[in-house]
């Protein structure tokens, strides 16, 4: 395919072709992005995500097996970046009443969409600049409680055909899972895992994607945290709240968007705002806070694993230094969560692999 002529095309039949094109900086993901400019004030984001780039996403049939002969993106059920997941969980998002990106036109073979631009107002941003850190997490945690009482769909219809909303499942938390004791020795001499060692952690590990599988299940938006969430103050209600990756969404759980929000690795997230969130959702939501608070601590000990792992991952194979600046806040987020007493052996083990790191975020 020949994706200039593609681009060409696009931006063309989006009354582009003309615009200034202004790259955003590179960060985690495969995607680029850039800000066009036209005429008469006229603004939008280019997505530029080319199929090859990755390996494939999950084909919803496929077997264990099959998913781990076909790639990462297929194993942990992720969209492989591809812009038609991205138009089509847009729409189902917008269509629940939220502030997605209009889509002004895509190519999705091509991997090209033309975006709406909403804007540079990201929560990071906002409450640095004074806005109310408390309002803007209530009003992330009302976003969150509008989209889990929702129906949850196997499909949504997109540019490129109906795209699937999969299980985020055993294999997916396993393997996620895993980067810690995969990767994190890697990084820091002072982790080692042992075979012994790692056949302990399969077991714990295991222990816990098993509580994991009996919690009740949501429409999870997955990678939802202040870096992805913009604050528009001059909508109403939910839409107040601006959403920009969600590519990703799976049938999940309620407690590991808020394991995303309010366990972020970028920023520190003040403990009245949190518990503020909190109180706010199990209001809307009528969840029993005892239980939330347990799938909370379950969620967010293996996704901090997950994160911890990945971060590993970015500095040693990738040679992204940038992200060991992030790793005492995530050691802190796992110490938090280890302190739940289901997750005592998890904390014995980590204590036992990681010593200093445990003991320097406790």
């Amino acid at each position: 395919m020949d994706r200039d002529a593609a681009l060409d095309r696009l931006l063309t039949a989006t009354g582009f072709s003309a615009a200034a094109r202004v790259p955003f900086p590179g960060d985690a993901s495969t995607r680029r992005y850039e800000r066009l400019f036209a005429e008469y004030g006229r603004v939008a984001i280019l997505m530029d995500a080319p199929r090859s780039n990755e390996s494939p996403p999950c084909d919803p049939a496929a077997t264990a097996e099959e998913r781990l002969a076909s790639g990462w993106n297929a194993v942990s059920r992720l969209a492989a970046s591809r812009v038609e997941a991205f138009v089509a969980v847009a729409d189902h998002l917008s269509e629940l009443g939220l502030s997605t990106p209009f889509v002004h036109g895509v190519d999705a073979a091509a991997g090209y969409a033309v975006l709406e631009d909403l804007g540079d107002n990201l929560f990071t941003n906002a409450i640095a600049g004074g806005e109310d850190e408390i309002q803007l997490y209530c009003a992330a945690a009302d976003v969150l409680a509008h989209v889990h009482a929702a129906p949850v769909p196997k499909v949504m219809p997109g540019p490129d055909g109906d795209w699937p909303l999969l299980d985020y499942d055993a294999l997916a938390l396993a393997a996620n899972a895993d980067l810690f004791v995969d990767w994190a020795p890697r990084h820091a001499d002072a982790i080692t895992v042992s075979d012994a060692a790692r056949a302990r952690w399969e077991r714990i590990r295991d222990a816990l994607i098993e509580q994991a599988m009996g919690m009740d299940r949501a429409f999870t938006i997955r990678d939802y945290h202040a870096e992805n969430l913009l604050w528009l103050p001059d909508r109403e209600g939910v839409r107040r709240v601006g959403l920009l990756d969600f590519q990703d969404a799976v049938r999940g759980w309620p407690a590991w968007d808020f394991a995303m929000l309010l366990q972020d690795a970028r920023r520190d997230v003040s403990p009245i705002a949190a518990e503020a969130a909190i109180a706010r959702y199990l209001r809307r939501s009528e969840m029993d806070e005892g239980v939330f608070r347990h799938q909370l601590a379950i969620l967010g000990a293996l996704n901090a694993l997950r994160i911890i792992g990945i971060f590993s991952r970015l500095v040693v194979r990738d040679g992204k230094a940038r992200y060991t600046q992030f790793m005492p806040r995530e050691w802190g987020h796992l110490a938090a969560n280890l302190r739940h007493p289901e997750l005592a052996e998890m904390r014995a083990f980590v204590a036992e692999v990681a010593a200093p790191y445990l003991e320097n975020a406790a």
